[in-house]
């Protein structure tokens, strides 16, 4: 299990809220996965083929 400890910054975006954007190829950096860990269980986001996001449990 690899948990991101230098996840990117959130790109600055002219937005009236606080909510952060991030590019998702910044988030998986090897190209294919990466695993992001909430309270204890690791989800794992993947880029298709199609370059559609996945997020699995």
């Amino acid at each position: 299990m690899s948990l991101m400890h230098n996840a990117p910054s959130p790109r600055s975006v002219d937005r009236t809220d606080d909510t952060a954007s991030y590019d998702a190829r910044d988030l998986i950096v090897n190209g294919t996965k990466a695993e992001i860990v909430l309270d204890g269980q690791t989800y794992t986001l993947r880029i298709t083929r199609a370059g559609k996001l996945i997020l699995t449990k």
